[in-house]
């Protein structure tokens, strides 16, 4: 395997060889997060090992850590089920003497795929189309064998998903071969003691995630073609897929299926390419090739003659390490200088300033390529300004303030700060608060307020807020694929019941096409950095670390965190969703108060748009009112009552090519003609996948939609 280009490439470092378990470390090659790769070789000379190799071991801190090791103790396992010739062979995985394990793999004298495609970035070069075509099937050769490996205990399918399937772990080398490494963090799908794994944070590159694992959505292996014709498209644009501003854009772009740069080059790919590429990338899993094997076939059309993609990759491998050398052997010249030239006198200390860089400026990934910083961005981190109070003017002649930057950015978030109050911003002089570029984003366009609205006319749907009128409500918005606005408001102590943080308050929920698009709350305690402390993702004394750097990413508290390195963007990108949901579930509990509906009302911009789906958010707000199996004490006089499917003539809505959430869909399966009640929980217990909780509600769900009924 190597490791040329691997995380963090140790070059030239040449150690005194040392003994480790059955191995001679030769050199310590590469490190990475979690562990350490040497150039080994055989203690004693063994049949079946060759003369080279690499030794894969636990960096220390993580070889006594019980979960480190039983993490690598799985990839281990994993990989080493897999035997194939397009996937790094592992020769033997063990322990040395003091019990820490170790995993012996071939040694591949080449580069992986990130180090030839950045050269080539550097270069202006394009791998040819058909080589592109010939490393995709020949990493869908591995996939086809990493999906079918078998349990070598039981002989049933392992079902194991690699993902990360990403440049960095595609191998080429310099005879032309294409090979598929780094299972750490694959998984099975079938063996019990790893189901857990399923609600673990991703650690792969997220740049190559497919929608469903970025929302953190169940995901097989349709999920590792997808990222595998995400690396195909990134070598026919010779730049990634999916860029973006941010890492929160990039996982936009991710879960939105945005493929504009691949249309952008349809002209110059071969005819049927595209269509072939589209499918791949196809948000829903469904609507993917079904398997490795398929996709394959679809891409063999465009294939270069095997055995000339193979003398263009061998000498592209050649190309990039003479390269690289010559780059090292320039950096280590650079160095020297730099150790003879006199220095400089340090500058003189810098007033205390917070740098400011403009509202579009985000955190980038932090790949190698990212680490070299060009002119533009330092002169960007230049722009300062004195980190003053800020004082605000409301229209009514209230005035509020001094505020620190959190505090403001806080009553911007909540609504207590309106299109048409004036803001002295951080010392700059009074301005409308809309006018101020920094704040901009937290108003919507004219009309897109309570106020303005409700003055025109009348709203098209208004009741008293409770669990079923809310149910009620975006059930219809959802069968009619409703755009508009859903205005929420209840005053302190209007209703009885329900926790504090839902005693009061306004809420604004924006809808586009049936789904939803924003939330807004003038709940403090339902922003982001405060949520994420409520479920444990962040310490309180983080976020307030977090809060106190927030002027230097323009009040962006994702942005902020991601950057800090407190929680990853995965993380935050999951988060924001779960946070959307949950400020709408949270009005379930809700006892009073009042909603108004206005139709066709078109959408804000926002950075962050939630796409979140409505019968999974009805299953959310009726968990949230009604947890557990607490609706059965609701539902017991019906248990004797029939229930059966609306007739199509009294059905109030057409749900025709409706995905239902897994509750809603397994109730659909149990009454496929009329039933009691009784017996469709029975059945549900016996068969294990719902409890009664779960057909409970997706009841109640079925019978807003009309698709069931009471006979």
């Amino acid at each position: 395997m190597t490791y040329d280009g691997g995380i963090a490439t140790i070059s030239g470092c040449v150690t005194a060889s040392h003994r480790f378990g059955p191995f001679f470390l030769d050199a310590r090659i590469a490190v990475g997060g979690t562990a350490e790769v040497y150039l080994a070789r055989p203690a004693t000379p063994a049949p079946d090992l060759p003369e080279r190799l690499v030794v894969k071991r636990l960096l220390p801190h993580f070889a006594s850590d019980a979960e480190g090791r039983t993490m690598f103790e799985r990839e281990a396992r994993l990989h080493a089920s897999v035997t194939h010739e397009n996937v790094v062979t592992v020769f033997h995985a063990g322990k040395d003497d003091r019990g820490e394990p170790y995993l012996a793999m071939e040694y591949i004298d080449g580069v992986d795929g990130y180090r030839l495609l950045r050269r080539l970035r550097q270069e202006g070069e394009f791998l040819p189309i058909g080589v592109a075509v010939h490393i995709a099937r020949e990493v869908l050769r591995a996939l086809e064998s990493v999906h079918a490996a078998l349990d070598p205990t039981s002989g049933g399918s392992l079902g194991i998903v690699h993902r990360d399937v990403s440049p960095s772990n595609v191998y080429l080398s310099k005879s032309g071969t294409v090979k598929l490494g780094d299972f750490g963090i694959a998984r099975s799908t079938t063996r019990a003691t790893l189901r857990s794994e399923a609600g673990h944070v991703l650690k792969g590159k997220f740049a190559y995630l497919a929608p469903e694992q970025v929302a953190g959505e169940t995901s097989d292996q349709r999920a590792d073609l997808f990222s595998l014709a995400t690396v195909l498209a990134e070598m026919l644009l010779n730049r990634p897929l999916f860029p973006g501003g941010g890492q929160l854009a990039i996982l936009l772009a991710i879960r939105d299926c945005k493929i504009d740069a691949l249309s952008e080059i349809k002209p110059r790919l071969p005819p049927g390419l595209f269509e072939v590429m589209q499918r791949a990338l196809s948000r829903s899993p469904a609507q993917r090739y079904p398997d490795a094997t398929s996709f394959a076939a679809a891409l063999a059309p465009f294939e270069a003659d095997k055995r000339l993609a193979a003398r263009e990759i061998a000498a592209r491998v050649r190309w990039v390490k003479a390269a690289s050398s010559s780059d090292k052997l320039t950096a280590q010249k650079g160095s020297a200088a730099m150790r003879v030239r006199p220095q400089a006198p340090p500058p003189p200390p810098a007033p205390a300033r917070i740098a400011s860089p403009p509202a579009a400026a985000e955190p980038v990934s932090l790949d190698e390529a990212d680490l070299e910083e060009d002119e533009e961005s330092s002169e960007v981190k230049t722009s300062e300004y004195e980190l003053l109070p800020s004082h605000v003017l409301k229209t009514d002649g209230t005035t509020l303030g001094p505020w620190t930057f959190a505090r403001l950015m806080e009553a911007l978030a909540t609504g207590q700060i309106e299109r048409g109050d004036r803001i002295d911003f951080v010392g700059r002089g009074f301005q409308m608060a809309e006018e101020i570029d920094e704040l901009a984003r937290f108003f919507p366009a004219p009309g897109a307020t309570t106020s303005q609205l409700q003055g025109p006319g009348t709203p098209d749907l208004s009741d008293h807020i409770g669990p079923q009128t809310m149910l009620e409500t975006l059930m219809l918005v959802f069968a009619q694929s409703e755009t508009g606005v859903l205005f929420v408001e209840r005053a302190e102590g209007d209703g009885p019941g329900g926790p504090p943080a839902s005693r009061g308050g306004k809420k604004e929920l924006y809808f586009v096409h049936g789904k939803l698009h924003h939330v807004a709350s003038s709940n403090a305690s339902e922003l982001l950095g405060e949520y994420l402390v409520r479920r444990g993702k962040l310490e309180r004394e983080e976020l307030d670390l977090a809060l106190a750097v927030l002027p230097r990413y323009s009040g962006r508290m994702g942005d902020t965190l991601i950057s800090m390195g407190l929680v990853g963007p995965v993380d935050i990108f999951r988060a924001i969703r779960e946070q959307g949901r949950d400020r709408v579930a949270d009005l379930f509990l809700w006892r009073g108060g009042t909603f108004t509906f206005y139709r066709g009302h078109t959408a804000p911009h926002v950075e962050f748009p939630l796409d979140l789906e409505l019968p999974a958010l009805m299953l959310a707000g009726l968990e949230t009112a009604k947890p557990g199996d607490t609706l059965l004490a609701e539902h017991r006089a019906d248990l004797d009552r029939v229930l059966g499917p609306s007739s199509p003539r009294d059905a109030l809505f057409s749900f025709e090519g409706v995905t239902w959430p897994p509750a809603i869909a397994g109730l659909l399966e149990l009454v496929p003609r009329p039933v009691t009640l009784r017996e469709v929980l029975q059945v549900a217990a016996k068969g294990g996948a719902l409890s009664t909780g779960e057909v409970l509600r997706a009841l109640e769900v079925l019978l807003a939609a009309g698709l069931l009924a009471w006979r």
